[in-house]
């Protein structure tokens, strides 16, 4: 099986110091840093701009996976690819311009990505899929993080992966929300490729500690829904 990707969602760390929380995630081994955009419009939270994609760019080495939770993100596609952001990934649900858009972010020079939330239908997904180079699960409604994660994501996993791997399979599965050590495992088993984590990283304990954990319950048998 292929190594599954671990990316560290910024937006659970402290916010007084997101570079060396960065650098932290990457010293203990992280693949990418997850960057949650929120516009206060689309999800009733506020977070980061390109500027604070720009200062991350400058303290990791590792890829940043910008995460666009915010209304009509073909405004601001360059801005953040400028600023740094390797991946961009964009809400089904966030314009009526989808395929445009998906052309827009590879056109900018970065990978695009699609996201969809918990109960939106899976058909967007399967159109979307040649334009992909990530699709994004939701296993929380987006907007705040720390939230459980919603048991019926497994199968929304499972059925994205049977699409990616008939459609395009050099597209990546992730799933963001509610991802820990007892969650995890379910989830790779279904078929994700890229696990988003924040609570479960810079939560309680070191950044190191909680990342080996990530990995180890990751190395124990599980099957699908379990």
């Amino acid at each position: 099986m292929a190594k599954v990707l671990i990316a560290p969602s910024i937006l659970s760390a402290d916010f007084s110091r997101l570079g060396a929380a960065a650098a932290a995630a990457e010293a203990a081994g992280a693949d990418l840093i997850h960057v949650d955009v929120m516009d206060g419009h689309f999800v009733p939270n506020i977070t980061f701009g390109p500027a604070v994609v720009g200062s991350l760019k400058r303290s990791t080495q590792l890829s940043l996976d910008v995460h666009l939770m915010i209304s009509r993100p073909e405004r601001y596609v360059a801005d953040f690819v400028d600023a740094g952001a390797d991946f961009v990934t964009v809400h089904a649900e966030a314009t009526p311009h989808l395929h445009g858009i998906l052309t827009q972010v590879r056109q900018a020079g970065a990978k695009a990505g699609l996201a969809v939330n918990p109960l939106t239908p899976l058909d967007v997904v399967e159109l979307a899929l040649p334009y992909l180079d990530l699709v994004l699960v939701m296993s929380v409604n987006p907007g705040f993080g720390g939230q459980p994660f919603i048991p019926g994501s497994v199968a929304r996993v499972e059925a994205t992966r049977r699409m990616r791997d008939r459609v395009n399979p050099n597209c990546l599965v992730e799933v963001d929300g509610g991802i820990t050590t007892k969650t995890a495992p379910g989830v790779v088993a279904a078929g994700a490729d890229v696990l988003v984590a924040g609570s479960a990283v810079f939560g309680h304990g070191t950044v190191s500690e909680n990342l080996a954990a990530l990995r180890a319950a990751l190395s124990q048998p599980n099957e699908p829904g379990a």
